[in-house]
């Protein structure tokens, strides 16, 4: 049997109808054309399909910008970005504190134990050049009797100015003004030295040129080599100054850094109560604790040190300085004292109308000085101790002039011998006034520099160890911050 297309069986014999032709009658489809083959391109290379344009690469600041903004996003990363800052602001305050309080340290340590002594040490030169010019006129005067007492003391004013030109020098700058006015001392030196030696050996042989050579010695050190000392001392008080501006003021920046962190950290403990209700975190409070410490120490040990060294300068320094000049004006009084009686109305000035012997009038000009730094230095001195020996001082003076009225009167009637008795005599001359007044005055000197010693010291000593302290306790803040903070994060694990 054969089977039929709808599933049953046709019988025996019987033919199928043909299937149906998939193409419906009617007229013929075209088909499409063919398409022509392509010549090769020259040599042979068929081109590539265009690649898509390569990504835009970002910098490294805008992928971590974008990490960071990501990590912002959840309290995990917020909670780093916190303990990071807080770690940094500590380090910061710690690192400006140290830094700061290193710098006044070091100005404080050099008004102690530099400039200070330096600016003494050119008042020395200065009073040393200035007494020898006196006792070289002292024993000038007394000719062939010149005493042993006062060739030594002579002696004794070149070897210290000697000394403490090379201690100046040791520590001045190479190219500084005060090493440049050092070097000219040291050339002028030797040369006055010389002319005194040569007036002194001509006097005592009689010769009247022994007069113009000391004249000329003190002309030189009138003219070139005190104006000189006197340079070098205003320039080291100039440097005395300016060490005291760097160690007196306050640090500013560390102390607003200290406010900012200490201001960061109560924040960040606030948000944390907030957040989970616990009053504290142990690494936040140690690191609070840490930046109050520094920030306590740092205004505390400042203000005293600032007032430590205020008073050294009030009362110490500014006592120093009138007491030096008021010591200078005595000693170029008596060198002109002293050269009145050797020039012997040679030396002549115009003042006004009147013609008056130039040494006489500079005396007077120079005790005038006296009188006032005197007067000065006793409203200054802030103790018994320092006002006894200043009063003295001012006791001696008025004799001193009283003395000297006396003997001027003599000279001018012709009594030169008993004038000059009266002024470098063994008793009741004009020497005895001004030794007592030197003596007074470097008593006076010697308390002031002690007390000066006392209060720069104590000023000095309130910084000690704030700067090491200052960095130690930044960094114990800052773990302490870190470690606060991971407490925290432990919680999201």
């Amino acid at each position: 049997m054969t089977p039929r297309p709808d599933g049953g069986t046709a019988a025996p014999g019987t033919s199928l109808p043909a299937a149906p032709s998939p193409h419906p009658p009617g007229p013929p489809v075209p088909g499409l054309p063919a398409v022509p083959g392509q010549p090769p391109p020259p040599g042979g290379v068929r081109p590539r399909p265009a690649s898509p344009p390569p990504a835009v690469r970002r910098s490294a600041f805008a992928e971590g910008a974008e990490r960071l903004r990501r990590a912002a996003t959840t309290e995990p990363g917020r909670l780093r970005i916190i303990g990071a800052v807080l770690a940094a602001l500590v380090l910061a305050f710690g690192a400006v504190s140290a830094w700061q309080m290193t710098e006044r340290a070091a100005a404080a340590d050099d008004v102690l134990h530099r400039s200070q002594p330096l600016s003494s040490d050119a008042a020395d030169i200065y009073r040393s050049l200035a007494d020898a010019n006196t006792a070289a006129s002292s024993g000038f005067l007394a000719g062939g009797q010149e005493t042993a007492a006062t060739r030594e003391r002579y002696e004794r004013d070149i070897r210290t100015a000697a000394a403490k030109l090379v201690n100046a020098a040791a520590n001045s700058d190479p190219d500084s003004p005060s090493a440049a006015t050092i070097t000219e001392l040291n050339r002028l030196l030797p040369e006055y030295k010389g002319l005194v030696e040569r007036a002194r050996t001509y006097n005592r042989q009689g010769y009247p040129v022994g007069g113009a050579y000391l004249r000329y010695a003190n002309e030189k050190m009138q003219k070139e080599m005190l104006p000189a000392a006197e340079d070098l001392y205003r320039t080291e008080n100039q440097r005395l100054r300016a060490d005291y501006a760097d160690a007196t003021p306050y640090p500013w920046a560390a102390i607003a850094l200290g406010v900012v962190a200490l201001s960061a950290l109560a924040w960040a403990q606030h948000r944390t109560y907030r957040r989970t209700n616990r009053l504290l975190n142990h690494g936040l409070v140690a690191a609070t604790a840490t930046a109050s410490v520094i920030l306590l120490w740092l205004a505390v040990g400042h203000t005293l040190a600032r007032s430590g060294l205020h008073d050294s300068r009030n009362h110490g320094v500014r006592s120093l300085e009138v007491l030096h000049d008021a010591r200078i004006a005595s000693l170029k009084a008596r060198g002109n004292e002293n050269l009145t009686l050797v020039a012997r109305g040679a030396e002549t000035r115009k003042v006004g109308d009147d013609t008056v012997d130039a040494y006489d009038h500079d005396f007077g000009r120079e005790m005038d000085a006296l009188g006032k730094g005197l007067a000065h230095a006793r409203r200054l001195a802030d103790d018994d101790a320092g006002a006894r020996p200043v009063t003295a001082a001012l006791a001696n003076m008025q004799e001193w002039k009283k003395r000297h009225g006396a003997a001027r009167e003599q000279d001018e009637n012709g009594n030169y011998q008993q004038a000059l008795d009266m002024v470098i005599g063994a008793e009741g001359a004009t020497g005895e006034c001004f030794d007592g007044v030197d003596e007074q005055l470097a008593a006076a000197l010697a308390h002031e520099e002690s007390e000066f010693a006392r209060a720069a010291g104590d000023g000095r000593d309130a910084l000690t160890g704030l700067p090491a302290g200052a960095a130690v306790l930044a960094v114990l803040g800052a773990v302490g911050a870190v470690l606060g903070i991971g407490r925290r994060l432990s919680e999201y694990r």
